[in-house]
Order: C-alpha cells, then structure tokens, then sequence
C-alpha cells in the first residue's frame, strides 16, 4: 500500500513549511515509525512515509459492522486508522472491567491489522469525542473534592491504575513489536483544559513510557490557539494540531511550527463534519469544501487524520454534552455528516475524498463494497404496559435510600440514567404554589408528577419552577435523568440528579425517598415482555412504559425506527438500548437500528419509555431510511460553540 520504492520519498520534498533539509536515502531497518526531524517526515522502516488515515470509535459501531466499516475505509485509499478507547466503557465501575462482546477492543485491532490498516492509537485517559464524561468515568465523582486532568492523587491513582490494565493489551501491537499501531496519543487536546497543568502531563508521559517502551512514538494533539498549544504540548511528546476545512492551511501548520519546529506536519482530526446538539439544526459539510482542505493539506506533504470517517451511534447513555454559556447535550446519532452514513453507507463526500486521495497515491485494487441493505419494517402498534411509579418494584429491587435533602447520582453510586426523588407536600397549598429548584441544581431534566399525575418538566438551564396545588400528605415524585455528562467545556465535574433542594413557594421539601432506577438490568433480562400484564393507570401523560413486538419478513436488515407523536424516551429491541429520542426538539427523527438486533423466525420485542407524553394511537414507524432534521418550531439551545 502507499508509495511505493522512491516515489514515496517526494513527500519529504522541499516546502518553506517543511524546512529545506536534503533527502536521505532509506535504510533497510528493522520494523520502526519515527519521526526525521531532519527532513521533517515520518520514517517507517527507515523510508520517508506519510499517512491518509480516518477515525473510527468501536464503541460506536456493533461488532458484527466492524469489518464492513474497515474494510470501506481500507478502499477509500486510507493507510491508517484512529482509534479512541473510553475508559468508561471499559471500567465500568472502579476496578471492575469489560473487554467483552463490543468492548473487545483488541479484538477490534486485530481485525484492522488483519485488513492491512495501521492504526494510531488515543487511549486518552481523556478522550473528549463526545463521548459521556469525555471517555473518564463516572466513579470518579464519588469522590466529591476529586480534581479531574491534574495532578490530584485521588485522580492520577485511579489513572494509573486503568493504564496497567490497557496499555499490557496494547504494547504487544505497538509496530515495533511486529503489530500495526504506529502512534499513541497521550491525554487529548489538554491546551483546552483550565488547569495547564504541566505535572500531569509529565505523569502520564513516565507512565506510557514505563508501560509501553521507549520506542512508541507519542505525541498530543491540540487547537491551533497559542495558549492551547502552550498547555498542550510537552518536550517528549510530538505536537500536532487539529483544523477543519476553511482554515488557512498555511496559518494552522504555522502555528505547529511554532512548538515544533521540525518534524512532519500532522492534522490530527480534519472535520470532516460535525455533531448534533439537541434542539438544533443537523449539522453538514459540503463535500467540496472537505476534499479541498484535503488536497491542500497533502500538497504540502502533510500526514492528516480526518475526523470522523465514520461516526456510528452513541447507543444506550453514551453521548454526552457540551457545555458553552449553557448545557447542551448531544444527540443519539453521532453520524457527523462524515464519508460513511451513521449506518456506514459511502456517500458523495466519501468518493470526492477519494479521488483527492488517488492523486497521491494508488488506490487499492477492486470495488468500493457497498451500501448496507436496509428494510421498511413498516408500522407495529404498541400498547401502554404500566406508568413508571406503578413498578419501581421491579426497576428499584433494593428499595428506596432515605435522606432528609436529595441526594446525587454520584452518592447513590449511580451512573446513567434515571432516579426517582419521592416526598409528601407537607401542608395544605389551595392556591398554586411554586415549586423551584436552586440555581444549576436540575441536572438535568426533572419530570414532576404529583399523586401520580404529570405535572410537568423542570430542565437545566431553561424552566426551573412548576406551579401546583395539593393537599398535606399529597405525594410529589421528580424523576430525574441524566442526558449525558459534559465532555467539552467550561465544566470540570457534571454531577447528575437534584444538586439542590426543591422549595415549595421557598420553603424547602424533606423526607426523602430515593429509587436509583436499573431500568436496563429489568430490560436485559426480559421485562417487561416475561412479566405478567399489567392494568396501565390513565392517560397517556408522564413516564410510561410501552410495549410492542415485530417480526421480520425472512431477512433481518438496518432500518431505522421513527415517532409519529412521540415526545422525548428510551427505545429498547430485545433488550438492546438504542439510545435517546427526543422527536419534540429534533432534529434527530429517526434511531439506527442494527440489523444484527433483530431476530428472523421469532418475533422482535419493542420497548418504550416515553417520559413526556405517547400520542392518542401509540404506533412506531420502522423506515428504510434516516431523518435526521427538521424544522424547528421553538428557540434552540443556544449558538454551536467551537470545539477546540
């Protein structure tokens, strides 16, 4: 693959960028990727080598796509591809790990070493990509005065503790170990953190160096600011930088030359595209604007990863937020307008930066593989199986925790999802009352009912109060549901639940019943399909759970499933969580459903937890196709801030 012989040597040609060093002749090494300052290029295996590669998140694609979304990538011209790990996903909680099923990352690497890709590799600890907490997980909070990125002993314990357990996996595929990961990444875009903290840095390069050898190459990745790549970058660690099309390709590979002065330039994430917030309009690139960037960038020589190639989906809790002047959460799709679909079709985007590719170096031999066959499963009806406070027997099997205040997710030792906070009004309000929450203390959507009827929701950074009328002993039940935790911004810790007390008309509510929900552990084992029916109380307001089956005509295909009248819930088939919908404030319509979910000869069980408010006929349209934006009929979040 690649240039081949001494054609492969031009790309350390002569550019006022590049420097004017003269060409050395390769050298029959043994297996190495370095970096010649001299010449200001990569050398692999002692030859001048620069690399075409894309990002892909495991965790974001279903195992059984894996070779199918590689393979695609392989046949764009790409050498190499760039791999997050979360460590959230892995270590679930603290020192309790998966690399199971979908979490097999190694699995995963052998797979691209086994399709002739390279793969750079960021481990993090912090990974950003949108991902719930930036990729750390959130065990961490349990220890309230934690101090995330830094120096902190409590942090750098459970950091090093998680690199002993990943990086062994990783050092056997290192490429000087005879396997294909070329690069390691250590931290991510740190010069975009508040802390700047230089003593971390150092921790985390005598740990990868300690557990990975001398050898590897590492290297940061950080904006083109001058006071990130002053945070960002450490003597020890190769400095590269991250722009999208538009930039001024010669300012934003200046500003590398800044804090390296030799060495090749590398674009470490290319956009590509970019993500989806809730409550604004679905993001898009245009193609030309994309393959542009591109070309300009490897005229100059430049090793350039784009970000993403291929998006995938945050399934179940995954996605997390941003955090610019307010919360904004991120949206179940992660499709990234980029070359592959969410559902890892190529696009006109992927072909145009294909044949930008085919300038510079051979394109492998045969056809593009194509688009994934998808299926219009048509309508199914569902019908109402119970209203949520009627069973938080099955989803809060170990009964409630008392407190006199609310307590947070992170002190109930709760990660994802949702808690039912339970009181009594304490006396009589015969006129409304308001019913408020401090200040940034609703984290981060509160669905109120009182004696079990909807009242209404309370949100983070929008409306905090509700007016309601009841009477002493009446019962007030918050659910409360985490959107995903901050991975980008301002905010260092995002605590989830009520981080403060709700006050009726000021006076602050006590008596505390708290149900941490372990909705997906009912679900995964058959509830509610196994269970016996239940009489659903009322109407069709408020959290509910709602129940359904299909059955697939002999083929078990993608499809995605739409929300006639729905509000904002959970999806779940056979047990699997497909994520958030929020038809309500779009733009995402539709959820990516996996055709490797579905079951052929027996029937497909739907479930549904709808918080707000099912449509009078509760139906669910599966399509053969995405909708991923419409027109919005309300005020956004606010303005899309830029990723650093």
């Amino acid at each position: 693959r690649g240039v081949p012989g001494l054609a492969r040597a031009a790309l350390c040609r002569r550019h006022p960028l590049l420097g004017s060093a003269p060409f050395l002749q390769a050298s029959p090494l043994a297996r190495s990727f370095q970096v010649d300052y001299e010449n200001n290029c990569f050398r692999k295996d002692g030859a001048p080598f620069r690399y075409i590669s894309g990002s892909i998140h495991y965790a974001r694609v279903p195992r059984p796509a894996w070779r199918d979304r590689l393979l695609k990538m392989y046949m764009s011209g790409l050498s190499t591809v760039q791999v997050y790990v979360p460590w959230n996903y892995h270590e679930t909680l603290p020192g309790v790990y998966d690399f199971t099923g979908n979490r097999d990352v190694e699995a995963f690497l052998d797979l691209t070493a086994e399709l002739g890709l390279l793969v750079i590799l960021r481990p993090g600890p912090y990974i950003c990509a949108e991902w719930e907490m930036g990729g750390l997980p959130a065990w961490l909070l349990w220890k309230p005065d934690i101090n995330l990125r830094t120096s902190n002993p409590a942090y750098l314990a459970a950091v090093d503790s998680w690199l002993h357990i990943l990086l062994p996996k990783i050092k056997p595929r290192l490429y000087q170990h005879g396997g294909n990961i070329i690069s390691v990444q250590v931290e991510n875009e740190y010069g975009s953190y508040y802390a700047c903290d230089y003593g971390y840095l150092r921790h985390l390069l005598g740990s990868f160096r300690a557990l990975l050898g001398s050898e590897v190459l590492l290297f940061t990745t950080d904006s083109t600011g001058v006071e990130e790549l002053r945070c960002g970058t450490l003597q020890g660690l190769y400095a590269t930088v991250d722009f999208g099309p538009g930039s001024n390709v010669t300012e934003a590979f200046g500003a590398q030359r800044r804090v390296e002065p030799k060495g090749p330039l590398v674009n470490s994430e290319y956009y590509t595209g970019w993500l989806d917030y809730w409550g604004e309009a679905h993001a898009s690139t245009s193609a030309a604007w994309v393959s542009r960037g591109l070309e300009d960038m490897l005229q100059l020589g430049a090793s350039i990863n784009m970000y993403m190639f291929h998006g995938g989906t945050n399934f179940a809790y995954w996605s997390g937020a941003d955090y610019k002047d307010q919360y904004k959460p991120v949206t179940t799709s992660y499709d990234y307008d980029a070359p592959l679909s969410e559902a890892g079709d190529p696009t006109e985007k992927l072909f145009a930066i294909r044949t930008v590719i085919s300038k510079f170096q051979p394109l492998p031999f045969g056809p593009m593989p194509p688009a994934t066959p998808k299926y219009a499963y048509g309508w199914v009806a569902l019908r109402k199986y119970a209203d949520l406070l009627d069973v938080l027997d099955v989803l809060c099997p170990s009964g409630p925790v008392q407190s006199q205040f609310p307590l947070t997710f992170e002190a109930l030792k709760q990660v994802h999802g949702f808690v039912v906070y339970h009181t009594q009004l304490p006396w009589d309000v015969r006129d409304p009352a308001t019913l408020d929450a401090p200040p940034h203390s609703i984290c981060d959507r509160a669905y109120v009912m009182l004696q079990k009827e909807y009242q209404g929701t309370l949100e983070r950074d929008r409306q905090t109060m509700l007016h309601i009328t009841g009477r002493a002993g009446d019962t007030l039940d918050i659910l409360l549901e985490n959107m995903g935790r901050i991975s980008f911004g301002a905010n260092a810790s995002d605590f989830k639940g009520l981080l403060g007390n709700l006050s009726l008309n000021s006076r602050p509510l006590s008596n505390w019943l708290i149900y941490p929900l372990a909705i997906d552990t009912a679900v995964q084992q058959g509830w509610p399909h196994t269970a016996l029916p239940k009489s659903s109380s009322g109407g069709r307001v408020g959290p509910a759970f709602y129940t359904g089956t299909f059955d697939t005509p002999g083929i078990a295909w993608d499809t995605f499933v739409k929300f006639p009248g729905w509000s904002k819930g959970l999806l779940w088939i056979n047990g699997f969580n497909l994520g958030r919908y929020w038809t309500r404030r779009g733009p995402q319509q539709t959820l990516f459903v996996p055709g490797s979910l579905l079951h052929v000869g027996h029937p497909n069980n739907i479930t549904v937890l709808e918080l707000e408010g099912a449509p009078p006929t509760p139906v669910l349209l599966f399509l053969d196709r995405p909708l991923y934006n419409r027109t919005l009929g309300h005020a956004p979040w606010g303005r899309c801030p830029v990723r650093a």
